[in-house]
């Protein structure tokens, strides 16, 4: 479980298994064994640099003044990847927001 202050502003980056970093890539934040709604979407990004043959990092701006903010809280994390005939919606962890 990954742990961030709520009065953090930073990068959260998610490990994608079989990404090229070249895809539309969106991150949504639900309560645990919620799934996400289409409202729950927001735009993400590739890390620079990080593809490889196996994957690439993908990566949200997280806190106050970010793409997204949650409350304090436990947060799971979904990754949704938008490639050629796939749609990918992957489990990403839990966020603890303290």
């Amino acid at each position: 479980m990954e742990t961030i202050s709520s009065l953090s502003l930073e990068w959260l980056p998610f490990w994608v298994h079989g990404a090229a970093g070249t895809e539309q890539v969106e991150v949504a934040f639900t309560v645990p064994g919620v799934e996400p709604v289409p409202g729950d979407w927001k735009p993400a990004e590739w890390k620079p640099d990080s593809a490889s043959a196996r994957g690439a990092v993908a990566q949200i701006l997280f806190g106050p003044g970010g793409t997204v903010a949650k409350p304090d809280g436990t947060w799971q994390a979904w990754v949704r990847v938008t490639a050629p005939r796939q749609l990918p919606v992957l489990p990403a962890g839990l966020i603890d927001v303290i």
